[in-house]
């Protein structure tokens, strides 16, 4: 076989002097030789890789990452031969681009792993794991999402505090909701203790965070016209603390916060408690978390003799079933379904409204500074 000859220039990765070499193309290895003709190095072409360099310029060395040894090839032809015999060279791209290509599959790939884990696995996992949270960590995430609400709120009021219930004209108000809620929850038998709270906030909305605070916003007080009503939203919002579907909805956002950190190359998940803090206050439950919540409410209300329908009555009140409903209403089931579903479940009340006529009023002024 013809020994191809070329010239190049040789960078023997000790020194950082240069030398102009010539340059065999032998059967099995490519040989580097000095003008004078000594023998500087022997490479077998499986050994050879390609390294980046200017488009005119062939750059080939070692595989072995021990060996700094680089050659330069600058004549096309000779480039070209080179090409020919080692087939780790590549001199048109098609190789760079066939690795892009598989690092983009493995990427995509990756991706779709990361979404099936979110959509699937992240919510089973959570499901399983929310009974084995410990009180203790469920009060420190409400205590987290509790201050992220106060942080990102502000009352409707200019110059009023958020929360009603401060003034000698609000405390009766907000007693007579703790009032409620304690005997909601004392009928629940919930070994966690509710604690009642309303804001200064114009939304027809009601919030249950993790560890057994309730929020009701002023808007939703003042659209309702009985302390059933009332009780009704309460009774489903406690369905949501006994459920842990706050806890569940933290795990989940947690999870996800660490396969992306891992995905962004965060190992530890880093703020994985202020991410799910942000999903309790950000999150839309699912239909059949709100059906759950619907159904324990009725049974709630059931049990304490009140009248449940109450719940459904101020559902159909403010939602709007073609799509502009408050925002208690986002997400959760069509407003007709859920009026349908609890009055198919409520009893007709047997006892006297969950509340007098002096609570109630006192609880209708609770934020009597508007």
């Amino acid at each position: 076989m013809t020994i191809i000859s070329g010239t190049g220039v040789y960078f023997d990765g000790a020194t950082s002097a240069r030398q102009d070499v010539a340059v065999e193309l032998a059967p099995a290895a490519l040989r580097i030789r000095s003008r004078s003709g000594d023998l500087l190095a022997e490479w077998p072409y499986t050994e050879i890789e390609q390294i980046l360099a200017p488009d005119a310029v062939l750059r080939v060395g070692l595989r072995d990452p021990a060996m700094l040894a680089r050659l330069e090839i600058r004549d096309p032809a000779f480039a070209a031969a080179l090409d020919d015999m080692a087939t780790t060279v590549d001199r048109t791209g098609a190789m760079q681009r066939r690795g892009r290509t598989k690092v983009a599959a493995l990427v995509i790939a990756a991706v779709v792993s990361f979404a099936l884990v979110a959509l699937f696995a992240l919510p089973a996992i959570a499901t399983r794991l929310t009974p084995l949270v410990p009180q203790a960590l469920e009060r420190r995430l409400g205590q987290t999402v509790d201050a992220q609400l106060r942080a990102g709120l502000h009352s409707s009021v200019p110059g009023l505090p958020l929360e009603c219930g401060e003034t000698a004209a609000e405390k009766p108000g907000r007693a007579a909701l703790q009032a409620l809620v304690s005997r909601l929850g004392a009928a629940a038998g919930l070994s966690v203790s509710l604690r009642a709270g309303v804001l200064r906030r114009a939304e027809v909305n009601a919030i249950a965070l993790p560890g057994g605070q309730i929020y009701v916003f002023d808007g939703l007080i003042a659209k309702t016209e009985t302390p059933d009503e009332l009780a009704g939203v309460l009774a489903h919002e406690i369905g949501h603390v006994a459920r842990r579907d706050g806890v569940k909805a933290g795990l989940e956002a947690a999870g996800l916060s660490f396969l992306f950190g891992m995905l962004l190359g965060d190992f530890v998940g880093g703020g994985a408690i202020v991410v799910a803090a942000r999903s309790v206050l950000q999150s839309s439950y699912s239909r059949e978390t709100e059906a759950a919540a619907d159904a324990y409410g009725v049974a709630l209300m059931n049990k304490l003799g009140g009248d449940a329908d109450g719940l459904g009555r101020i559902l159909a009140r403010v939602g709007d079933v073609h799509g502009s409903a408050p925002k208690i209403l986002l997400a959760h089931p069509a407003t007709e379904d859920r009026v349908a579903f609890i009055h198919s479940m409520a009893m007709p009340p047997s006892g006297e409204p969950l509340l007098g006529g002096n609570e109630w009023a006192a609880l209708k002024r609770v934020c009597a500074e508007r």
